[in-house]
């Protein structure tokens, strides 16, 4: 557990360079990056491209909705995220104004409405174009910290990265065996070895 939190325990909104923390910006390029990293795409490249979309000025709602479709696709394709721009970019114009006009762009009053119920606000997360479950999964994963009440979130992606690595697959014992690493951390360490069998190979390696 030490080795794999030592290597792989950079969150994914990290790497995106989002300062996660309970304000509108950050939670909505988070939302976006759940988003690009459901889809059937390397992560780096969902990485790159919501770094892509900071850059062009998609920083939030409004400003994704204001945009042209072409400049969303453009912004896209600048990331990599080429297989579903054109989807993508109508996905994320229709999430912005859904936001704006149900929440008024603010994830804080989803996450008000769902009054900690962790069934409710994956029900409201998945009202957003293009994002499913496993985008759901990924944005409480992320934000875990930030939103204490869904913490430890460690779904069944998480849990398979356990299971490969020969760690137990009880959430309470990872937290425990854990510390003090932030939640979020040890979340995107074991999705990374469940998505990537070098990272098991080599975190065995090391540990042995």
């Amino acid at each position: 557990m030490r080795d794999l939190l030592d290597h792989e325990g950079t969150t994914y909104a990290a790497e995106a360079g989002i300062r996660l923390k309970n304000t509108p910006q950050p939670l909505y390029r988070t939302l976006v990056l759940a988003s690009l990293l459901s889809a059937r795409i390397r992560a780096s490249v969902a990485v790159a491209t919501t770094r892509a979309l900071y850059d062009a000025g998609l920083r939030d709602p409004r400003s994704m909705a204001d945009a042209t479709w072409q400049q969303r696709v453009d912004a896209l394709g600048e990331g990599g995220y080429r297989r579903y721009d054109e989807r993508t970019a109508t996905q994320l114009g229709e999430g912005a104004e859904l936001l704006i006009d149900r929440w008024s762009g603010d994830l804080r009053k989803l996450r008000d409405e769902a009054d900690g119920d962790e069934k409710k606000v994956r029900s409201l997360l998945r009202e957003t174009p293009g994002l499913g479950p496993t985008g759901a999964d990924i944005f409480l994963r992320e934000v875990q910290d930030t939103w204490p009440e869904y913490a430890p979130y460690l779904d069944a992606k998480t849990l398979q990265g356990a299971e490969r690595l020969g760690l137990p697959k009880n959430p309470r014992t990872l937290t425990r065996l854990a510390g003090d690493t932030p939640r979020a951390e040890l979340s995107a360490a074991l999705v990374r070895a469940a998505l990537d069998k070098h990272v098991v190979e080599e975190c065995l390696e090391r540990a042995a």
